[in-house]
């Protein structure tokens, strides 16, 4: 229903509340909801049953007469404020994030409806100079060693010797694994020849098995200390920002977190609260222990968001329908939406990280 100027279709005033919230109090005239009606009742019909009736196939009037005048009211204020509500984000100019709480606070036929929402908003984070402390921090940090012959040596003697204490396991069918093949001496192994190295993949010679596990470790090695340069560039950057986080945000993350960590105990067969039973510990323990990691990884999500849009580091969408691709046929059933969103952030936090490395 769009109005004209002289009669707006809402009031609201805008009050900041502290981390990084806002409250709108505010009303709209009761017209507002008379065409949201035919919504509201369908809703409804879905939901009720009468004697009589299959589910939704309740008539009009009976429905009205069963739920009531102040229970359909409400339905369609609810249909009217969410419709709303964007427009007053848009109007009052308040950049908000995260999901609403919406209370109606004063509804009578005829009167202006009242309502309250509280929203969290984007914080308005001052950034320090990130090239310099990047730059500042790319300095501290030391080169990529190289990986010498030793390590090649101990990472094919583990290569052997977990070669042969799986085939001892297979056929001793051992339930018990000991990790560490010390007790595996050099004289039992099979001699390190061609015929073995064919056995460990598409390996011709012991040169060539050689060749490409020095350039796995080489590559390897570069990216630890890559991940290293990056936490070492966000840290720093992270230490001299400013600025509220909104607790809606920290406490979205910290869902997520238990969310993961939920499904890594179960992939390891046991059940959540059996773990948090032998660790004499409650999730809200958990949420409290983990705090200040999740506070710190919005801060990072936000950061790196400010700096592509300043600097203008934003994938194409041809960018992110390629990666997407590449990622839905390696999971066939992820949901699309739910991976554009996650490898636009990818992608994002890749291109703000390559510029703050300076390549």
């Amino acid at each position: 229903m769009h109005m004209s100027k002289e009669t707006p279709s809402y009031t609201a005033t805008v009050t900041k509340l502290p981390n990084c919230e806002v409250e709108i109090i505010g009303s709209m005239p009761f017209e507002n909801l008379t065409s949201y009606e035919a919504k509201a009742l369908e809703h409804i019909q879905k939901h009720i049953e009468l004697p009589g009736f299959r589910k939704g196939h309740v008539p009009v009037d009976m429905l009205k007469k069963h739920v009531g005048e102040q229970a359909l009211l409400e339905e369609e204020a609810e249909y009217a404020l969410t419709a709303l509500y964007p427009e007053i984000l848009k109007n009052e100019k308040v950049d908000a994030i995260g999901r609403p709480e919406i209370m109606l606070t004063k509804l009578a036929s005829g009167n202006p409806v009242e309502f309250k929402i509280k929203t969290a908003v984007m914080p308005e984070l001052v950034l320090p100079s990130y090239k310099k402390l990047a730059d500042e921090a790319m300095k501290k940090e030391s080169p990529v060693e190289e990986v010498t012959e030793e390590e090649i040596e101990k990472t094919i003697m583990e290569i052997r010797k977990s070669r042969k204490a799986h085939e001892h396991d297979t056929e001793h069918a051992h339930g018990d694994h000991d990790h560490s093949h010390d007790h595996i001496k050099e004289e039992d192994l099979a001699p390190f020849d061609d015929a073995y190295v064919a056995t460990l993949g598409d390996f011709k010679t012991v040169e060539e098995f050689r060749t490409k596990l020095k350039e796995n470790m080489v590559a390897e090695k570069t990216h630890q200390a890559n991940e290293k340069k990056r936490v070492a560039i966000i840290e720093s950057i992270v230490a001299e920002t400013k600025g509220d986080i909104p607790s809606m945000l920290v406490d979205a993350e910290l869902d997520k977190m238990i969310h993961r960590f939920k499904g890594d105990i179960a992939n390891m067969g046991l059940t959540f609260e059996d773990y948090m039973k032998h660790l004499g510990k409650t999730e809200d323990d958990m949420k409290a222990d983990w705090k200040n990691d999740a506070e710190k990884r919005v801060k990072v999500q936000l950061i790196v968001g400010e700096i592509s849009k300043k600097e203008h580091l934003l994938p194409s969408p041809e960018e992110i329908d390629a990666e997407v691709l590449k990622l839905m046929m390696r999971y066939p059933d992820a949901d699309e939406t739910n991976a554009k969103m996650y490898m636009e952030s990818v992608l994002i936090n890749e291109k703000v990280f390559a510029f703050l490395e300076n390549k």
